[in-house]
């Protein structure tokens, strides 16, 4: 993983911007569906992060996240498929309910499904 941050930051202009897009492992939706909660999709996602984790990182390698942008959609992806590898019987509905539920508690403290970074040097 540092090497990769590393590349990245190599490819990076002197005022460049990074944007990584990644699941939230503090999410609601992460608690509530636990093991089968879609969005530690491995092999896809070989790490999972947090804001802190996130910002830790990022620190390691001299790069500062600058915004946080939440993918509000993303938790009704999530929770439908969450819902399918936990054989939920009212998957539809149960996924659009925790979805919405998702977003609602994440409005306070930013812990959406899903954000965006968007990282400077």
């Amino acid at each position: 993983l540092n090497e990769y941050i590393e590349s990245l930051k190599q490819k990076l202009l002197p005022n460049g911007t990074l944007i990584i897009a990644v699941p939230n492992r503090d999410s609601f939706d992460s608690h509530f569906y636990k093991q089968h909660w879609a969005a530690w999709d491995v092999p896809r996602h070989l790490y999972h992060f947090n804001t802190n984790t996130i910002e830790k990182l990022m620190q390691k390698h001299g790069l500062k996240v600058k915004n946080i942008k939440p993918m509000k959609l993303d938790s009704f992806y999530v929770s439908l498929l969450s819902e399918k590898y936990q054989l939920s019987k009212t998957t539809l509905v149960s996924a659009f309910i925790n979805g919405y539920k998702s977003n609602v508690k994440a409005y306070k403290n930013t812990n959406y499904s899903s954000l965006i970074y968007i990282i400077t040097h």
